[in-house]
């Protein structure tokens, strides 16, 4: 019985039991410096980023959510479970500020992606219904040319009608690649489990 039991804990998805927000950065700091694991989340504006960050770290709030795309200005630093950090990073796409600014949040994150010495797991955010776009696609690839660890979250995926739901995967398989994806719905709960898995398994 103990045999059985201990087994089945062990194929429990991982928790994420803690949350916290450090800081929001514009640059280079200590606490990307420090050996923690790094876990940045990347996708277009409006794609529900920051609702998939509270919802799967089961705080309400934790990271700041709007209507209006491009809220996110900086790199939001969320310390998991005292082992990972979160990196949510300024959404790409249709951001409604000046283009001076559009320009100042490309440069962050390309320093922080591709130029500086952090290598995070990037997890890039889709939207389910819509597919993944032009600006999707180019991220993808410029994440996969620099050698980057990627699992791609197909979101939203409530808002997908259930005839249409395998020939929709299919389709964004098709699209990305041989990238793991991930179905996830934060009104629904799905795909929670797994992501926590992806996110936090320690390569």
């Amino acid at each position: 019985m103990i045999f059985i039991v201990t087994s089945f804990l062990k194929n429990q998805p991982m928790k994420i039991k803690s949350a916290v927000f450090m800081r929001g950065l514009k640059g280079d700091n200590e606490i990307l410096n420090d050996g923690i694991p790094q876990v940045a989340f990347i996708g277009r504006s409006n794609v529900g980023k920051s609702s998939l960050i509270n919802s799967l770290t089961g705080v309400k709030g934790l990271a700041r959510t709007s209507s209006l795309p491009g809220l996110t200005q900086e790199l939001n630093i969320f310390k998991i479970n005292n082992s990972h950090y979160f990196v949510d990073l300024p959404g790409y796409g249709f951001a409604k500020i000046g283009r001076g600014r559009v320009d100042a949040l490309h440069d962050l994150i390309s320093w922080y992606l591709f130029e500086s010495q952090h290598n995070p797991k990037v997890v890039l955010i889709i939207d389910a219904e819509v597919g993944p776009t032009k600006d999707d696609l180019a991220t993808l690839k410029v994440l996969e040319d620099s050698g980057k660890e990627i699992v791609v979250v197909a979101n939203k995926i409530d808002k997908v009608k259930k005839t249409q739901y395998l020939n929709q995967m299919k389709k964004i398989a098709e699209l990305i690649g041989p990238h793991k994806i991930i179905a996830y719905s934060s009104k629904d709960k799905k795909g929670m489990g797994e992501l926590s898995d992806e996110v936090l398994k320690k390569d």
